[in-house]
């Protein structure tokens, strides 16, 4: 109980600091386009992740923790291009892309775990 009290202030956590990210961008049509995109995934996990919580049956908790390692894929990807093109620095982004990678490290073994759990 403690572990998954822990990952709902995690993702709660990283959401807050991708909206800040978020806010820091310059106004550019190329930035905001794709800072809305990391904006929207970034701060989808936690809210995915509330769901898995809530789950019904073992099949929907491993769907909906699917569904955060989706999003959380996806905002490497925006966090990359973002770093990538020169909007932002790489290194400004170092420390939410490696919370990226961690959250992605830990959502993939919650998933196999459940898996291996439903057979």
């Amino acid at each position: 109980m403690q572990n998954g009290k822990n990952l709902k202030d995690r993702t709660k956590s990283f959401a807050l600091r991708v909206i800040r990210m978020y806010s820091a961008l310059p106004k550019s049509t190329a930035s905001q386009v794709m800072g809305k995109q990391v904006l929207r995934s970034g701060t989808s996990v936690g809210a995915n992740y509330r769901e898995a919580d809530r789950a019904r049956s073992k099949a929907e908790f491993i769907a909906k923790m699917g569904d955060c390692l989706k999003e959380l894929d996806e905002t490497s990807y925006w966090l990359e291009l973002i770093g990538e093109s020169g909007t932002v620095p790489v290194q400004k982004l170092a420390e939410l892309h490696q919370e990226t990678q961690e959250l992605i490290a830990i959502f993939t073994t919650i998933i196999k775990n459940a898996e291996a759990n439903l057979k």
